[in-house]
């Protein structure tokens, strides 16, 4: 369909309307240019000369003029119907076009007093843009009204739903990129529309702007027809409505009335779904909005096509020193914006131009939605202590891990039915999570079949967001926090990879975040990793890989956290501290399988709060320096390091073992590195300086010498992890294949203690032969043998 098609009239502006909306959008288009090219003479009371550029310039002006035109379209739909709404640009390099319309609006200088709106302020605004010192040319979090920096590469519009989620009365505009829309998570991510409840939810309105390149080349939805693009954006669900042109003024009158016809398809969704109390799955408005790239610059650089081509990508005007001619075509390229009729002698907006930005918190810029810390409320908690299993003796029953966390999120959601979500690939019940579908089933708009009522656990009002795509759960979610909500995450190991990225430019933002005050603090992310390595002798190979880890310590320390609790209750502690915290990325690493339990609440509690510890039922060095220290990092490498503790003191009745348990991945860096860093001599204390230490650890041995390289004792350090070793193996044979396992780790001991390693020649024969034992086993029946499987500590 067209445009004009379904538009109750083609020409909603007056003249004079459209001729202040125009100027306006010259105005954020002049602005934009200066951005990218100017540190003096921002109003070009004087001839411009070489001296006023930047020396390095950097910056896009591609898609700028578009988003613009998107923000002051918008601010009109606002202000009529005193609509709440933010902004996201998922165009890279975007920010021009966005901070434009910020500033204009006053909220910039609000924020950053000494860029006001004076002749000065704009000069200060200027130089600022990609300079050092100042801020980068995405939507940072520096920008005000931003959730989503852009460039991302295809997170806009999940990042768009998350905000819209539980805001009921939120629009939330997302600019999606042609270039953007060719990436997988983008692609997904139309699938959203299908999990947005018409009566507790906002709306998400995506204008995908088509100005047909990417750097160098093409974008494929530009290039196909707009009925083959208008099938595409129905077959996902979406009305689509087209914009096009690159006439300023007729382009004008379409967008505003197109504006309208979807504002108004919106609100009757809404009003239809509240009135009746029914909610049902909506085909919303979209917009394609197509114009040439870099519209309204230079048509041509020597002699070489610029407006509507891929050299408007980034600076259209390059090589501007010692080059009279481009300089002066960078100054009638400004001047064609006549930026004396749109601004006063001090540099300010004129007034009758002021006055077309709506007012207060209604400006998208300073929408606190878009500030999410602001509108945070702390979850409404239940006492993790009463999901506790009782142990009496450690080692020696055993539950499966996160079951008891499923009660607790059960109790969770149904305390906070309106800000709190849990987000998972189909994967809660496999899980152990699925006690929280008592309270909130799995969130279902689409078509029902008789048979999903036995077990389907479907609803419309449920807050469990399931889909098969965990670029598009994680964007969801954090939209969610960004706008001031909490949620909680989980998912299999080996595809937490999938959103790497995502989690990269998170914990990027956040970092960011920690140094602007007038970013309020948001609820932390929060990521459940289960299904784990150790876990996947059934799945095989490709299901195993701890690596995730290893992406995770690469971030800033002052928002990054590992935790691997071992068993049920210090996993219910590090949920609930990881509910409470704020401003992190929480990695949780535990197993939903069946485990042994070590801790009752009150020592679980005492060893989260502590992070690291001696294990003093599994130590026998009281008094005494050790033969060796045993580290358990993770379910399954402290179960095989307790019971290679065991098998040392069985055989050697004189040995001295120090058992510690690693929660708190970051314990094991210096205090210095990381905010939950021991100190040396702490570390020293816990690992001694120079007996060898045997650490047991849940993913690849190299991050724990990354971690720990400093230390003392680090050359008496030996690790033993995942080596890429495994299949369709046993549990306890994919350990042994690792090196992980009880008898490896306890001939590890016997090999460094200089006391042992001759007199402890016939044990080593022993567990040796055992280990062939109980690969024999494996191989013949295809478990592993029962005394081994059903271990418990002995003493």
């Amino acid at each position: 369909m067209t445009a004009t098609a379904t538009l109750p009239t083609a020409t909603p502006l007056s003249p004079e309307q459209l001729a202040k909306l125009d100027a306006y959008w010259r105005a954020c288009c002049y602005l934009a240019v200066g951005m990218i090219y100017l540190r003096d003479n921002p109003l070009l009371k004087e001839p411009l000369q070489e001296a006023h550029l930047k020396s390095r310039l950097l910056g896009h002006w591609g898609a700028s003029p578009g988003l613009s035109f998107m923000y002051v379209h918008l601010n009109r739909i606002i202000d009529q119907h005193q609509q709440s709404a933010i902004f996201l640009a998922g165009p890279g390099h975007g920010a021009p076009g966005v901070l434009a319309p910020v500033y204009l609006e006053g909220t910039y200088s609000e924020i950053y007093p000494n860029k006001s709106e004076d002749e000065e302020g704009m000069k200060a605004f200027f130089k600022q843009f990609s300079f050092p010192g100042g801020i980068g040319s995405h939507c940072t979090p520096e920008t005000p009204g931003s959730i989503h920096e852009g460039g991302e590469l295809g997170y806009s519009i999940s990042h768009a739903f998350g905000a819209a989620f539980d805001n009921p009365d939120l629009l939330v505009a997302v600019a999606v990129g042609d270039g953007e829309a060719e990436t997988g998570p983008l692609a997904t991510s139309w699938h959203s529309s299908k999990f947005l409840n018409p009566i507790r939810d906002g709306a998400v309105l995506p204008i995908l702007h088509l100005n047909g390149y990417k750097i160098n080349n093409p974008t494929l939805l530009s290039r196909i027809p707009n009925a083959e693009l208008a099938d595409l954006m129905r077959g996902y669900g979406w009305v689509p409505h087209f914009v096009e042109g690159d006439d300023p003024l007729t382009m004008h009158q379409t967008m505003a009335a197109t504006l309208d016809a979807c504002h108004a398809e919106i609100r009757a969704f809404q009003q239809q779904a509240r009135a009746s109390g029914q909610a049902t799955r909506c085909h919303w408005p979209m917009i394609v909005l197509r114009t040439p790239k870099g519209w309204t610059g230079p048509a041509e650089v020597d002699g070489k096509k610029v407006e509507g081509f891929w050299r408007a990508h980034q600076v259209p005007l390059s090589g501007m020193h010692n080059n009279p001619a481009h300089l002066k075509q960078l100054e009638d390229w400004m001047r064609s914006y006549r930026p004396e009729e749109l601004f006063d002698e001090t540099g300010r907006l004129i007034p009758e131009l002021r006055e077309l930005a709506p007012q207060g918190t209604l400006r998208m810029s300073a929408s606190p939605h878009a500030n999410g810390g602001l509108l945070r409320r702390a979850l409404r908690l239940p006492d993790f202590r009463d999901y506790a299993i009782p142990v009496d003796k450690p080692g020696t029953i055993r539950a499966f891990n996160t079951k008891p966390t499923g009660a607790l999120l059960r109790d969770i959601m149904a305390k906070n039915m309106d800000n709190f979500r849990i987000f998972g690939p189909d994967e809660n019940s496999s899980n152990k999570l699925d006690d929280v579908y008592a309270v909130s089933k799995k969130l279902w708009l689409c078509d029902y079949k008789p048979e999903d009522a036995d077990g389907g656990e479907l609803s419309p009002d449920g807050r469990v967001l399931e889909m098969l795509s965990e670029h598009t759960l994680e964007g969801w979610y954090e939209g969610y926090v960004l706008t001031g909500r909490h949620g909680f995450f989980a998912t299999y190991e080996a595809f937490v990879h999938v959103i790497d990225s995502m989690y990269n430019q998170h914990a990027k933002w956040l970092a960011i975040c920690e140094d602007i005050p007038w970013r309020a603090r948001i609820s932390s992310l929060n990521l459940l990793i289960t299904s784990t390595v150790w876990r996947q002798d059934h799945n095989g190979f490709t299901h195993q890989d701890p690596g995730f880890l290893d992406v995770v310590v690469n971030k800033n320390p002052e928002v990054t956290r590992i935790y691997l609790p071992p068993d049920v209750n210090t996993l219910l502690s590090t949920v609930n501290h990881c509910l409470n915290s704020r401003d992190d990325i929480n990695v949780i690493v535990c197993d939903k399988q069946n485990h042994l339990q070590y801790l009752d609440m009150d020592a679980a509690i005492k060893h989260c709060t502590k992070g690291i510890g001696i294990w003093e039922w599994a130590s026998n060095d009281q008094g005494s320096e050790p033969d060796a220290v045993l580290v358990g990092c993770g379910d399954i490498p402290t179960k095989e390091a307790l019971a290679a503790t065991a098998l040392l003191r069985e055989h050697f009745e004189d040995i001295r073992i120090r058992f510690i348990n690693v929660v708190d991945l970051f314990k094991l860096q210096p205090a210095g590195e990381h905010p939950h860093g021991l100190t040396d001599a702490d570390f020293d204390s816990l690992f001694t300086r120079d007996k060898p230490v045997i650490f047991n650890f849940h993913g690849y041995p190299w991050l724990i010498h990354r971690l720990a390289y400093r230390r003392t004792n680090h050359k008496n350090l030996h690790v033993r992890g995942y080596k890429e070793k495994g299949n369709i193996n046993t549990p306890l044979e994919l350990a042994i294949s690792n090196e992980i396992d009880r008898f490896s780790l306890a001939i590890d001991v016997i090999n460094r203690v200089p006391r042992l390693q001759v007199a402890g020649a016939h044990v080593k024969e022993k567990l040796k032969d055992m280990q062939i034992d109980c690969r024999n086993y494996a191989y013949e029946h295809g478990i592993d043998k029962p005394d081994v499987d059903d271990w418990i500590w002995p003493f």
